[in-house]
């Protein structure tokens, strides 16, 4: 995995979650490492709806793969203000562009400062995901 997998403009979760902050919002996605590990994605299923509030750490829906099922965990609190409707049906998005048209949820944050800064940065995400593919 180069440098390049790790974009500077947002904060990681330890689970390979992202959250990049645009105007009032935090886009939630997965990280290039976790579409690596996953392998082609056949499922994004995501529990929850615009309106409903998610808090820091707790499940928001389960990504499927070849390989695997697993859980997506929000990495900050807040309100859902959009959820990515066409992973529904075009789950595979998220591999051909997880930083981007792959995202999954958008939260209204209830404490940015404080829980953002509880994120890693891009250096201590990158230095997270180095030591976890030994």
């Amino acid at each position: 995995m180069s440098d390049n997998d790790v974009k500077d403009d947002r904060k990681y979760t330890k689970d390979h979650e992202w959250a990049k902050r645009e105007g009032n919002e935090v886009l939630i996605g997965i990280t290039a490492f976790a579409v690596e590990q996953l392998g082609d994605i056949t499922l994004v299923n995501l529990d929850l709806k615009a309106g409903d509030v998610v808090a820091a750490h707790k499940g928001f829906g389960t990504i499927e793969s070849v390989k695997t099922l697993s859980d997506l965990f929000a990495p900050i609190s807040g309100k859902i203000t959009r959820v990515n409707a066409e992973l529904e049906n075009k789950p595979e998005l998220v591999n051909e562009d997880c930083w981007g048209k792959g995202w999954m949820i958008a939260i209204e944050p209830s404490q940015w400062d404080a829980e953002g800064g509880a994120l890693l940065d891009a250096a201590a995400y990158a230095k997270h995901v180095a030591e976890s593919a030994h």
